[in-house]
């Protein structure tokens, strides 16, 4: 008896560390959604607010891809596998874009303020994903050039808002990075079916409404 009671601490002590719940979280994202990951690099364990890249002046700690390089993503369950049992707490970066949903990103403090306006009006959003300094909205895949042509048809675009588009990536929840936790402030439903995501046309717009209605210019971050 007193092994098994050892055993299930054990066992409960590994997801409280969050191995089991990254490799289950990968898992879901690749195959159950069909969004292509792969692992990003970890933060600095000699420095949380650093990265273990070699670049010293990293912005985005522990929260990007390095080894392999953002085209090893994929969708395949052996390869996701064997990445997350190798490096169990590694971040879940997803690739965005092509088939994958692309995202929508703005400070936090604005995010919110936008968000609550959101609400106010009814607008239907999907998965919102927050890290500490910013929030990421997703939306479906979208080309350069229609971006490009949505934003040039704005007489004013907030410059803190980032495109996370083809060629692009973002960390997902649960991982853990440099800046901090990555959590979802707007959670996917349950369910094994991909998230339902708006267009970026719908969010744009409207984040772009919200920050003005409500009279924040959300400042670069």
């Amino acid at each position: 008896m007193r092994e098994i009671l050892g055993r299930r601490r054990r066992l409960l002590s590994r997801r409280n560390n969050g191995r089991p719940e990254m490799l289950s979280a990968a898992l879901t994202f690749a195959t159950e959604w069909q969004w292509p990951v792969l692992p990003g690099v970890a933060a600095d364990p000699q420095g949380r607010a650093r990265c273990a890249c070699p670049d010293p002046e990293c912005t985005v700690p522990g929260a990007h891809p390095f080894d392999p390089g953002l085209l090893a993503a994929t969708t395949d369950e052996r390869m996701v596998r064997w990445w997350w049992t190798n490096r169990p707490s590694a971040p879940v970066v997803l690739a965005t874009g092509g088939k994958a949903p692309c995202a929508v990103s703005l400070p936090a403090l604005a995010a919110a303020r936008a968000l609550d306006a959101l609400d106010r009006k009814g607008m239907r959003l999907g998965p919102v994903v927050a890290a500490p300094t910013r929030w990421s909205i997703l939306v479906a895949p979208y080309s350069m050039e229609q971006l490009g042509e949505l934003l040039y048809a704005k007489d004013f675009v907030p410059g803190s808002l980032r495109f996370h588009g083809e060629g692009g990536y973002l960390a997902l929840p649960p991982s853990e990075t440099g800046q901090g936790q990555i959590r979802w402030e707007r959670a996917p439903l349950p369910g094994s079916a991909a998230p339902w995501v708006p267009d970026v046309e719908a969010v744009v717009d409207a984040v772009v409404e919200a920050l003005t209605r409500t009279g924040v210019s959300a400042p670069e971050l």
